[in-house]
């Protein structure tokens, strides 16, 4: 396994900058994933990574190597695509040494590498299935060992899930963290889907036309958003129009169309003044149902406007008098006669983020 060090890495084509002047430090044994909406530059900027697209300026280091007009053969690096790409008139085990092969690396070496991978990915039992006797799942398994097989040094997937059912990707989410956190080896996931990166990453990187807008943890990107952009990608959230009005303590005070509200969470370059963009997760806000409570900090009065029924979860919609539409969701929600009530809806200062855009 190698750590991965991108500096100004940038990719055009023609007058098109797909990636653009990136700086990147992925950790050795780190799962790492490049996430953003299609045309982003993630897909790109995986394949430089692999050796599959010569960059136009810039370099790529796996440690202390220099492997930016390397030839992908010689960058000992694997890939998982979309498609499996499983020979069809082999068994499972011949399709896991098929790189092995084209190594020539000794039989019984080889043998017992298919036979310790094979059994990493739960599939020692089916070594001498062919890949049409096997569930999507399981062939996308195959594919994994066919990549972890030759021991690379980094491992790259570019949205193996894509192709599988949702319960199936959901399972196969844990599978893949496993997998790969088992092995040790540097792995680079390319998606666009918030749920796969939230679920299963060490860090995330979210990308935006060429550009990297942010990196570091799923609980950081989610919970600490740097712009409205990475906020609104990665889940639902509510956005409040608010003005500057200074600092209390360790709390900003905030103008807004919700009445005046407190921060907790906000960068040390926020202005001291003028207009910004605060954020809270609809999660975060609670139903007061009369009853004060002194850990919400902020209080907004409103009139039920709609709710869906998911289950046990239930999204209310509420508004303001001055027209802002907040969004909740309650867990374990009961019938409730809204004509009746006048609901208040609070949240924590530590729930309000003050975004830089």
């Amino acid at each position: 396994m190698a750590s991965i060090r991108l500096t100004n890495l940038t990719k055009r084509f023609g007058r098109t900058t797909a990636v653009d002047a990136v700086d990147l430090t992925i950790a050795s044994g780190e799962l790492f994933f490049l996430l953003g909406p299609s045309g982003c530059g993630k897909t790109t900027l995986m394949r430089m990574i692999a050796g599959l697209i010569e960059p136009s300026s810039g370099t790529i280091h796996f440690d202390d190597r220099d492997v930016t007009h390397q030839p992908t053969a010689k960058r000992n690096t694997a890939l998982v695509f979309q498609g499996y790409a499983l020979w069809p008139h082999m068994t499972v085990a011949q399709n896991v040494a098929f790189g092995l092969d084209v190594r020539n690396v000794p039989a019984q070496e080889k043998s017992d590498r298919v036979t310790e991978v094979l059994r990493t990915v739960g599939l020692a039992d089916h070594a001498d299935r062919k890949p049409m006797q096997l569930s999507g799942g399981q062939q996308q398994r195959v594919a994994l060992a066919r990549a972890l097989v030759v021991n690379p040094d980094v491992l790259l997937l570019d949205e193996p899930l894509s192709n599988l059912d949702a319960k199936l990707r959901l399972r196969m989410r844990n599978e893949i963290r496993r997998i790969c956190k088992a092995s040790g080896i540097t792995s680079v996931y390319v998606t666009h889907d918030q749920e796969e990166a939230l679920s299963i990453a060490d860090r995330v990187a979210v990308l935006r036309d060429g550009r990297i807008i942010q990196v570091g943890t799923p609980q950081e990107l989610y919970g600490n958003p740097r712009s409205r952009f990475v906020a609104d990608f990665l889940g639902k959230a509510n956005f409040i129009p608010a003005v500057v009005g200074g600092l209390d303590g360790d709390e900003l005070n905030l103008e807004s169309p919700a009445g005046n509200l407190r921060s907790r969470v906000f960068g040390a370059d926020l202005p001291e003044g003028g207009n910004v963009t605060c954020m809270v997760r609809p999660e975060s806000l609670r139903l007061l149902n009369g009853t004060p409570d002194d850990t919400l900090t902020n209080i907004i009065p409103c009139r039920h406007i709609d709710t869906i029924y998911l289950g046990n979860v239930a999204q209310h919609t509420f508004e303001t008098d001055e027209g802002l539409h907040l969004y909740m969701e309650e867990l374990k929600p009961r019938e409730r006669d809204w004509t009746s009530e006048q609901p208040e809806i609070g949240f924590s200062a530590d729930d309000l983020v003050v975004l830089a855009d």
